[in-house]
């Protein structure tokens, strides 16, 4: 009797193994949006790294990830490490294309919870007096990967974080630029009037008694 049930357990395993290999290879997911703004200042958005705090998904998941930058400000070069809780796990995204305005390319390598290397793809075509964005996601699955995609819509999963950030990059790359600060008045003195510049005699006698 044991030996029959080892025997269904392995074919069981088998089967499954066989199917989970037959499941596609590759994956691609791409979301898009219009944002109305110029493609300069929605390249911003996502040409520097710095940037991403403020519109990617993932960055409020753990306000308390560790992140660092390396390389260059932005552009071709410019690396980006986070570290975090079990939501966001531990990784880095590295920019390997850079072309202003029209496309932007990213290695995206994850260590935890699982090792894994994507490539992360952003194009920037006018939109009439805005800017159309397309987000896209592409590599290969391996065996785990294949799995779980048979029991996770992974397009579905990715797809709506993608639609989230991008709806986010789209709120601040269409804000209005904040108002210019007006230069301070000077302040009054105790008897209530503003205190006047000093002429350059009054400077030069200062700046002997300071001697």
């Amino acid at each position: 009797m044991f030996k029959k049930i080892l025997i269904a357990f392995v074919a069981v395993i088998a089967v499954f193994a066989i199917v989970v290999a037959l499941q596609p290879e590759d994956f691609r997911i791409e979301r898009k949006a219009v944002v109305n703004a110029p493609g300069e200042v929605v390249f911003a958005q996502v040409n520097d790294f710095h940037s991403w705090q403020a519109w990617s998904p993932w960055a409020k998941l753990d306000p308390n990830s560790k992140t660092t930058f390396e390389g260059p400000a932005a552009g071709t070069g410019a690396i980006f490490r986070w570290d975090g809780n079990d939501e966001v796990g531990q990784g880095s995204m590295t920019i390997t294309e850079s072309k202003p305005n029209e496309y932007l390319r990213i290695k995206l390598d994850f260590l935890k919870p699982f090792e894994a290397t994507n490539d992360t793809e952003f194009f920037f075509r006018p939109q009439g007096a805005g800017t159309e964005v397309a987000w896209v996601m592409s590599g290969k699955n391996n065996f785990l990967g294949r799995a779980m995609c048979m029991v996770m819509n992974m397009d579905a999963m990715l797809g709506a974080q993608f639609e989230k950030g991008l709806a986010q990059m789209k709120a601040i790359a269409e804000a209005p630029p904040a108002p210019a600060k007006s230069p301070a008045e000077p302040k009054p003195t105790a008897t209530g009037e503003a205190p006047r510049a000093l002429t350059p005699g009054e400077a030069l006698k200062l700046e002997e008694k300071a001697k």
